[in-house]
């Protein structure tokens, strides 16, 4: 089929909005259990519905029947909302944060409690109860302490409390011992936490609780028993996320090097490891923000081996007997819930099994476009990465491509949230609808991320709202001048934090000519009076102690600097965000307005910090989409359409 003439921003895509959330779900939290295999779906076209899934001898089934829905908010974040003893599952349930349990098919509730929430479920046999993190809200007050939960009447009894935070209660397999992480304002759970082990009496009571790893200067993470009940975990000591083993009153590290096997704690019950029997590990890390598979002997001398696969993206690594399981991806293949083993003759090649696809878009693959890493210099001299996503379409050659000075195309910077997050390379749908369609991507990694070394990420310390804008200006930049982007028609995209940085950008600096925020923050001195527990200090290592310096978080906020801003943005926003308040976007579309710039907004009911439902998803994107088309007029504005409740002005 001979290729159709368009200009880049204009070009027909089968890989609809409307196609993205019919075929498409987040594969979370995998689980296996004897025979079993649990794992949470998230699912667009049931207005983001969890629902849990059993899969035994390769047939999946729902065990979760609707309205119910498996997803905690403590933390606002969540994970870690279900575990499973002996088949029968305990859950969080959405709506009101009280726990559940399925037996044979009923649903049975245990807690009733309109005060508490939970999360990071752990099941106790030897004393017929639960342990969890538990978030308990009276009033404008939150505590969060760590309790036992009886599952015949649900009482609650604390177990740990007096600290601001807790995550990963671990109990070894004969149930007497238990380990903990906790934390205190104004750390986050990255910038350094505390593990803590104990013994527990007949009655469950911890005894003899002991300080073994984790300060508040460095950061410990999934802490975990072995088969034999010794105790394991991640600790970025050394400047990077690396695996430790506890012994008495000793902690030896059995990994080194530029390998991050951690990850930022924002949900729970995240894994990176796993043991495969006694004597070795599945772990998957990174190394310049590329993720790999491998294998580590625990003895002596301790050894990584790199496991040879097809992908490159892997999370939420489990093991069961040998048996093996986790979600993997790469830049041509969606996120995929794999089982697996290990070749008895190799020891080091894997048998897999593809058990779920996130996405399976009925299309020829020749129309996705590839994640292609680069790194390239700040203005500081710093290297900083990123992954650059050129406009890929089969079906269409760009109108002025055939000429000696070829057009270049859009370009949209997105910038991940967090901002202590990181952009990954595994194929996604969402970044494919804006590729086919003639727009180059640019995911940039910023000062800050994570993946690259605790250095790396403690850059942003003090210098939110300047590097980050900075790194992603010089990343657009960039990009211009190696002939990948139309320096005249540079955009900039961005969630929660990422919207932060796009509207500092449009605000301070004069690299980019529209942008999208999706939930993103305009006003740091409100965020820091109003915004919940787990970050309410956060943006003190970012910026600096509020209210002492709240002159600096004036400055740096763009809602006070709208004389500065000077081109069109569109605003997408969840009127139930408890995160990121609706008024902060409304604030930055009446002063847009009030300029005369082109803006418009949009906000959805029954949304809140990340978009779930599947109609929120396709009318962001088509609107989204229209938005740029007006704006760098890629297309006549007759045939330009907006869908749904859309303010729009100046248009």
């Amino acid at each position: 089929m001979s290729s159709q003439t368009a200009k880049y921003g204009n070009w027909t895509s089968i890989i609809s909005s409307d196609l993205i959330v019919s075929d498409n779900i987040t594969i979370d939290e995998p689980k296996q259990h004897g025979q079993s295999i649990y794992y949470i779906e998230r699912r667009p076209q049931e207005n983001g519905r969890c629902v849990i899934v059993v899969v035994n001898n390769n047939t999946s089934s729902d065990i979760l029947p609707p309205p119910y829905s498996a997803r905690s908010r403590v933390h606002e974040y969540g994970g870690g909302c279900y575990c499973v003893n002996a088949n029968i599952v305990y859950f969080v349930n959405d709506s009101d944060q009280d726990i559940y349990c399925i037996n044979n098919n009923q649903v049975k509730r245990v807690t009733k409690t309109n005060q508490h929430r939970f999360a990071d479920l752990v099941f106790d046999p030897s004393r017929h109860r639960l342990i969890a993190v538990c978030e308990t809200h009276v009033e404008q007050e939150v505590t969060n302490t760590l309790v036992s939960i009886d599952i015949d009447n649900g009482s609650l009894v604390t177990i740990e409390q007096g600290d601001d935070f807790y995550a990963s209660p671990r109990l070894n397999s004969t149930n007497d011992q238990l380990c903990w992480q906790s934390w205190n304002h104004p750390n986050m759970p990255w910038d350094g936490n505390k593990l803590w082990l104990a013994r527990l009496n007949t009655t469950g009571k911890v005894e003899d609780k002991k300080h073994i790893a984790g300060d508040d200067n460095s950061s410990v993470f999934q802490p975990q028993w072995s088969p034999d009940d010794e105790l394991y975990f991640i600790s970025d000591k050394d400047g990077w996320w690396q695996l430790y083993h506890h012994s008495n009153t000793n902690n030896t590290q059995l990994t080194e090097g530029e390998k991050e096997l951690g990850l930022p704690q924002w949900v729970f019950a995240q894994s990176t490891y796993a043991f495969i029997d006694n004597s070795r590990i599945l772990c998957c890390f990174q190394s310049k923000g590329q993720t790999s598979l491998a294998t580590i002997s625990l003895t002596e001398p301790y050894t990584l081996n790199i496991i040879s696969t097809s992908w490159h993206d892997f999370s939420s690594i489990t093991a069961d007997k040998g048996k093996l399981c986790f979600i993997a991806a790469s830049s041509s293949e969606f996120p995929q819930l794999i089982s697996a083993s290990l070749d008895d003759k190799t020891k080091n090649t894997l048998k897999t099994t593809r058990i779920k696809n996130s996405c399976l878009l009925p299309i020829d693959t020749k129309y996705y476009s590839n994640a292609q890493s680069l790194s390239f210099t700040n203005r500081h001299q710093q290297i900083v990465y990123a992954h650059y996503y050129p406009p890929t379409n089969p079906d269409y050659t760009n109108e002025k491509a055939i000429t000696a000075n070829s057009e270049k195309p859009p370009l949209i910077v997105i910038c991940h949230g967090g901002p202590t997050g990181q952009a990954g390379t595994a194929l996604d749908p969402r970044k494919q609808f804006w590729t086919s369609r003639g727009f180059a991507l640019l995911d940039v990694n910023y000062s800050g991320s994570t993946g690259y070394g605790k250095a790396y990420r403690e850059r942003l310390n003090g210098k939110w709202g300047i590097l980050d804008i900075e790194d992603c200006c010089d990343a657009a930049e960039y990009a211009v001048t190696s002939g990948l982007a139309d320096k005249n028609q540079l955009i900039i995209r961005g969630s929660s934090a990422g919207g932060y940085t796009v509207l500092s950008a449009l605000t301070f600096k004069n690299v980019f000519s529209a942008g999208a925020s999706y939930y993103g923050i305009s006003e740091l001195t409100s965020l820091a009076e109003h915004t919940h527990k787990f970050e309410s200090r956060y943006l003190d290592r970012l910026i600096g102690p509020y209210p002492e310096q709240k002159s600096l978080y004036e400055e740096r906020s763009p809602i006070n600097s709208t004389d500065q801003l000077n081109c069109p943005v569109i605003f997408f926003q969840g009127i139930e965000d408890k995160v990121v308040p609706k008024q902060q976007a409304e604030k930055m579309f009446e002063a847009l307005d009030k300029k005369g710039l082109s803006v418009a907004a949009q906000y959805y009911e029954g949304e809140q910090h990340g978009f779930r439902k599947a109609n929120t998803i396709t009318q962001s994107l088509e609107n989204e989409l229209s938005f740029y088309q007006l704006i760098f007029k890629l297309k006549p504005a007759d045939e330009i359409i907006f869908k749904g409740d859309i303010q729009l002005k100046n248009i």
